[in-house]
């Protein structure tokens, strides 16, 4: 009996032991992630609290995370100042036509190397990935040189049509994705009679929502964002995308942070609702797409 109630009590010992380290090691994640978190967000608080201040207040030290005064007016000068309106307009009309040509394409190639068999497969697939190796801006002067011959310059063209043709990394994760669903799916549609492409639109399309997303999102992102394309191509101040406009507030002799800092916050607002929103399928797609290689 004695032997038996030494047993249990070292038995509790471990299991209150292992509890702890377990509580222990709960505890320095959420502390480092909560450091993460903070350091992540400190660039964005200091963006806010420079927005709502005077020019004089910008580079007091110590500098001030609350102003005082609150300048709310410098949103509405910076919008008017370099008509931010007509910048969202072209960032939009450049960010949703190439994202959703660069989606559906990549969605469709990304089907053939997944579920369709056909000679060459694995060695093209292959040639689509060394291409993710290549810098843009090896093939930068190129493609300036073509578009120039082309007429291109000084349109939405240059920034367009190379997506219309997909992407190698969304083709990739698309692969990926159509990779993980059952081939009985692909046999039930082959017994009704559905050739490839509607085996695609109707079966694997509406099962692709995750993965549709999630490219949408960072093809959506990259564009907006995108500043090097339209400073190459676009020479006309009425066609500039949100980052030229917002590179106008600078001058040779002039930094007006404030209001650099307002232009951004407004700028970043479309991307920071995508990633609230979207944020779920980001992490389905990621989870489902390195399952199967």
């Amino acid at each position: 009996m004695a032997t038996l109630a030494k047993a249990s009590t070292s038995t509790v010992r471990t299991s209150s032991g292992a509890r702890a380290r377990r509580t222990g090691v709960k505890l320095l994640v959420f502390v480092l992630l909560l450091l993460g978190a903070f350091i992540q967000l400190l660039p964005l608080v200091y963006m806010l609290s420079t927005s709502l201040k005077q020019p004089s207040d910008v580079f007091r030290m110590p500098p001030e995370w609350i102003p005082d005064p609150i300048v709310f007016a410098n949103y509405v000068q910076v919008w008017n100042r370099v008509d931010l309106a007509r910048g969202f307009v072209n960032s939009m009309t450049v960010a949703v036509i190439s994202t959703a040509g660069e989606v559906l394409v990549s969605a469709l190639a990304g089907f053939a190397f997944a579920r369709m068999r056909f000679p060459g497969r694995n060695a093209f697939f292959g040639l689509l990935l060394v291409t993710m190796m290549i810098p843009g801006v090896v093939t930068m002067i190129p493609s300036f040189i073509l578009f120039r011959i082309l007429g291109w310059i000084d349109t939405y063209r240059p920034l367009i049509v190379p997506l219309l043709f997909g992407s190698a990394f969304a083709v990739f994760l698309a692969r990926q994705f159509f990779r993980t669903l059952p081939p009985e799916l692909e046999d039930a549609a082959r017994v009704d009679g559905a050739n490839p492409f509607q085996t695609f639109l109707f079966i694997f399309l509406p099962l692709a929502a995750p993965i549709l997303a999630t490219l949408g999102g960072l093809g959506f992102i990259a564009r907006w964002n995108d500043f090097l394309g339209p400073l190459i191509y676009l020479n006309t101040a009425d066609k500039f995308t949100l980052p030229l406009m917002l590179v106008r507030l600078n001058s040779l002799y002039e930094r007006q942070w404030h209001l650099l800092m307002a232009g951004s916050l407004i700028a970043i607002l479309p991307i920071v609702f995508i990633l609230i929103f979207m944020q779920k399928y980001f992490i389905e797609s990621v989870a489902v797409t390195g399952l199967k290689g």
